[in-house]
């Protein structure tokens, strides 16, 4: 049984001390506005963060983990309740942009009505709610009155809605006194989220909910969704990180089937062709693969994956295309499938566009990534730990990104370049790519200087009517952060 979400009196325990004036501001700013708007004291205070992946990608679908860590940038609710209702009146302290919203209990089958066909900003908020009540089935839950303030940017690849899911479902909790563990909280807001059409694994409510201050979070998806905590060099100066956005979105519904499904499905048949020519039983995901062929070795992993990979480049036939991968037909001869009968099972929910398919790239990726996450938290742990080692595996993770698995995108490769160039020890991607943000290592002390190089040489050159405002949401600096808590210090 984990441990309940933590309490805490002071914003030290949450926030890096540099963050401190600004987040004191804050919060006593955003009780006033409370008491302001609704005309009752606040009663509690919960927030939960985005988060940036360090390194890992495009390895959680495969069975693989992945590294994130939480972010400054979160969502706070402050809230209040009372017994003469079971009414939610929810505010939004940006309240142009997302207008005030009330709803009302539906009782204990119901709980609530979600559209999720609607761009609402309440059905996130709507998402933890239906989660905790259908788990706790109160005959009478307490009438809300809330104020939430986000400063996740949204659509920045940073986890905004998985930010807003967890602070919601942990509002709902602490306003009528329910007793939850921090695991038990972080597999509702995965379901729960999924009320609004995000199928997600888990990575994003897991690092928001879970972080530690001072800590990144390893995620590990099989057999069972299992965390743990990787200390971050104690360095001097101390370690920092910048994420920005490239501002650069990839319309899911246009570009997923070139994209992102494809690359779900070449990884699915790689899986099956390695599983058929190394004797295993027929499985669909590169990490079965692995643990099925390595359950009785003596290897370590980073051994496994070296051998595995070696093995692959070999066992893999050479193509007719000159590299660029092979035909359908010839996929489903190399794993004994016929044509129809894969596409029924892996092409048909989710669309694909493609003519040939690069299995070799995608497997050299997968192992390689999945190895960098296991050496990456290893070198975490080493009494010897180095910006300069960390920042090497970054590197190499968007080198595979972009020539490997190809999700990288000329303005990430642009921005990675001008990062590097001026003191960033490790830069890459961070999200599905093909756009969205990305995240550079560096000291507390570079940071400024990081910020106005990629301010000047990329955002003002690529966007030059980006407003100061724009330019705050799209680039900022963070630690690592702690995850979701309730502050009782107001």
């Amino acid at each position: 049984m984990s441990s309940s979400v933590p309490s805490f009196d002071s914003l030290d325990k949450i926030y890096d001390p540099s963050a401190l004036l600004k987040q004191g501001a804050r919060y006593n700013n955003l009780v006033a506005q409370f008491e302001k708007l609704h005309g009752r004291k606040a009663e509690f205070v919960v927030r939960s963060p985005g988060r940036v992946n360090l390194i890992g990608e495009h390895i959680d679908y495969c069975g693989f983990g992945v590294l994130p860590m939480a972010i400054e940038r979160d969502v706070v609710i402050v809230g209040a309740t009372t017994d003469d209702d079971t009414k939610v009146r929810v505010a939004n302290s940006n309240e142009s942009k997302y207008p005030a919203r009330e709803f009302d209990y539906e009782g204990k089958e119901k709980v609530v009505t979600i559209d999720s066909s609607m761009l609402e900003w309440s059905n996130y908020f709507k998402c933890g709610y239906k989660g905790m009540l259908e788990k706790f089935q109160l005959d009478k839950p307490k009438g809300l009155f809330l104020l939430v303030d986000g400063t996740v940017p949204a659509g920045g690849g940073l986890s905004s809605s998985a930010a807003f899911v967890c602070a919601s479902a942990l509002a709902v909790v602490t306003a009528n006194k329910l007793d939850i563990s921090k695991t038990e909280l972080t597999e509702i807001a995965i379901v729960a989220e999924r009320n609004v059409g995000v199928n997600s694994g888990g990575m994003d409510q897991s690092a928001s909910v879970l972080s530690e201050k001072d800590f990144a979070l390893h995620v590990e998806f099989v057999p069972k969704l299992h965390t743990s905590l990787v200390p971050l060099p104690k360095t001097t100066p101390k370690l920092a990180f910048i994420i920005a956005n490239t501002l650069v979105t990839a319309d899911k519904f246009v570009t997923a089937p070139r994209n992102y499904n494809l690359r779900v499905v070449e990884t699915h048949m790689a899986a099956l062709f390695l599983s058929k020519v190394l004797g295993l039983p027929s499985v669909d995901t590169l990490k079965e693969v692995y643990d099925l062929y390595y359950k009785d070795s003596k290897l370590n992993e980073i051994e496994r994956f070296s051998d595995l990979l070696a093995k692959a480049i070999e066992l893999f036939p050479k193509d007719n295309t000159n590299g660029n991968g092979y035909t359908l037909e010839e996929v489903a001869e190399m794993i004994g499938v016929p044509v129809q009968e894969f596409q029924d099972k892996y092409m048909t929910r989710f669309p694909v566009e493609t003519d040939y398919f690069r299995l070799v790239q995608r497997t050299k990726h997968v192992l390689s990534e999945a190895s960098r996450v296991i050496e990456f938290h290893a070198a975490c742990e080493s009494s010897d730990a180095s910006l300069k080692t960390l920042g090497d595996l970054m590197n190499a993770s968007q080198d595979s990104c972009r020539d490997l698995f190809m999700c990288s995108c000329p303005e990430i490769n642009q921005v990675c370049e001008i990062a590097r160039n001026h003191g960033s020890y490790g830069s890459r991607l961070s999200g599905a790519g093909w756009g969205g943000s990305t995240v550079h290592l560096t000291t507390e002390d570079n940071v400024p200087k990081l910020i106005e190089a990629i301010k000047n040489e990329f955002y003002r050159k690529a966007y030059p009517n980006i407003t100061e405002e724009e330019l705050d949401d799209a680039i900022i600096a963070t630690k690592p952060c702690g995850g979701a808590a309730i502050y009782t210090g107001f």
